[in-house]
C-alpha cells in the first residue's frame, strides 16, 4: 500500500503527464500534417505556433537533459510509443528493402548534390526500395522528396525543384510553404518513406515529404534506430560531424555483425570522401590492417553504380530475416 504522501506525489505526476504538450500514450507514427498542425501555408508567422514548435519550445524550456523526473518520464513514454509504432511499420514493410541516405542538413535545395539525391532516391523508390533518413532538411529532405516524386516524370521532378529553389535553405522564409506547394501540386499515395528526426535538433524543421515520421526526444536512440533499420544499405552523401558519427556507428554494427550480417556502406562523391573529408581511405586502411572487418565499402560518383550495388545486395538478403525490433 502507498501512504498519503506517496499518493499525492502520484497525483502530481499524473497531472504533469496530462499537461505536457505531446501525447505520452501515442503509438502511431506522425505525418507532416500532424507535426505542422496550426501552420498556414504562406503565413510564416504561424510556424512558431504549430504542434512541432510548441513541443520544441517545451523541450527547450524543460532542458535538453530533463531537469525534472516528471519530464524525463513523459519523454520516455512518448519515445517508447515511437518504438512501438516503428515495429508496427516494419511488420508491414520489409526491412530488406529499406535504404538509408545520410548527409548534411545544411545542403541547399539549389545545390547540385541536392538534385542528385532527389533523382537517386526517386529511382530507388521506383525499384521497390523505400527510403529512410534523419527526417530533417538538406540531404534528408532531398531523400524524401525523391521518394515522394517516384513514378513521376523527370520534368515533374525538375519543376518541383524549381518551386523549392525560391527558399534554398531551411532558414529561409518560405521553406515549409514551398514544400507544401509541391505536395499540393504533386500529390501521391503510392510510395512510403520513413523519416526519424529529433527534437534535440528542433531548430532543423522536419521534412514535409516523409510519409511516416518517428520523432524522438532522445537523439542517441534515434541515431541508433536510423542505422539499425536500414537493412538494405546506407548511402553517405557529403556532410559534416553528424554524418561522420553515423559512418563510424554504422561501421561498428557491420564490424561486429550485430544483426547477423553487414550491409553496404556506399559513399557518393569521390572527391569529398577522399580529399575534403578523407574518411574513405581511412576505412580502407582499417580494413586492410584487420582493425575493421565485414565492411562492404564502395565509393562512386555514378548513381547507376549505386543502384546496381543495392539491387545486387538486396538479391542476396535472406527473405526470412526478421523485421528489426527497436525495443
Amino acid at each position: 500500500m502507498i501512504n498519503e504522501k506517496e499518493s499525492q506525489h502520484l497525483e502530481g505526476l499524473l497531472d504533469y503527464l496530462k499537461a505536457v504538450p505531446f501525447d505520452i500514450t501515442r503509438h502511431e507514427l506522425y505525418n507532416a500534417g500532424e507535426l505542422y498542425d496550426g501552420f498556414v501555408c504562406g503565413d510564416e508567422t504561424t510556424f512558431a505556433d504549430c504542434y512541432d514548435q510548441r513541443v520544441y519550445k517545451h523541450y527547450i524550456g524543460e532542458g535538453k537533459q530533463a531537469r525534472r523526473v516528471e519530464e524525463s518520464l513523459a519523454r520516455t513514454l512518448h519515445d517508447h510509443g515511437m518504438h512501438t509504432a516503428l515495429n508496427a511499420f516494419f511488420d508491414e514493410h520489409s526491412p530488406n528493402r529499406c535504404i538509408g541516405i545520410m548527409g548534411g542538413h545544411a545542403l541547399l535545395r539549389t545545390d547540385k548534390m541536392f538534385g542528385e539525391i532527389v533523382m537517386l532516391s526517386k529511382r530507388l523508390t521506383e525499384e521497390g526500395f523505400f527510403m529512410l533518413s534523419g527526417g530533417g532538411p538538406g540531404a534528408m529532405e532531398a531523400t524524401h522528396l525523391g521518394a515522394w516524386l517516384a513514378g513521376r516524370s523527370e520534368a515533374d521532378a525538375l519543376d518541383a525543384l524549381s518551386i523549392l529553389a525560391t527558399a534554398p535553405s531551411f532558414r529561409d522564409a518560405g521553406w515549409l510553404s514551398t514544400a507544401l506547394r509541391v505536395i499540393e501540386k504533386y500529390p501521391q499515395h503510392q510510395y512510403v518513406s520513413l523519416g526519424i528526426p529529433t527534437w534535440l535538433y528542433g531548430h532543423e524543421p522536419t521534412t514535409a515529404f516523409a510519409t511516416h515520421i518517428a520523432k524522438f526526444f532522445e537523439n542517441s536512440i534515434r541515431e541508433d534506430s536510423i542505422l539499425t533499420l536500414a537493412y538494405g544499405g546506407i548511402i553517405y552523401t557529403p556532410g559534416s560531424a553528424g554524418t561522420m558519427q553515423e559512418i563510424f556507428q554504422d561501421a561498428v554494427q557491420n564490424h561486429y555483425l550485430s544483426f547477423g550480417f553487414s550491409s553496404p556502406m556506399i559513399f557518393l562523391g569521390k572527391e569529398f570522401w577522399t580529399e575534403k573529408m578523407p574518411v574513405y581511405p581511412l576505412l580502407e586502411q582499417l580494413m586492410a590492417t584487420g582493425m575493421y572487418k565485414n565492411l562492404l565499402l564502395s565509393i562512386t560518383d555514378d548513381a547507376d553504380a549505386v543502384v546496381k550495388e543495392l539491387l545486387r545486395f538486396g538479391a542476396t538478403l535472406d527473405k526470412d530475416i526478421a523485421p528489426p525490433q527497436t525495443m
